[in-house]
């Protein structure tokens, strides 16, 4: 998104629908999500953050299960 080359297998890329966003590092991804987090309207996002908040607090729950000892 920013212009800065790099090689292929590097950086990070996102399909979605038709559009390819390229990203030569996490901190340029980072601040392009973080720019269109601000500009899209809360009531549109907040149900799909707070369903992902609970996907992933999930993951994080049964990873931690499943590190603990069984007596």
């Amino acid at each position: 998104m920013c212009g800065r080359p790099f090689p292929e297998g590097q950086g990070i890329v996102v399909q979605y629908g038709d559009l390819r966003l390229e990203f030569h590092s996490s901190k340029c991804a980072s601040k392009f999500f973080r720019s269109l987090l601000e500009r899209v309207e809360p009531r549109v996002l907040s149900p799909y953050i707070k369903r992902l908040i609970e996907e992933y607090n999930e993951v994080v729950e049964s990873k931690a299960r499943k590190r603990m000892k069984v007596i």
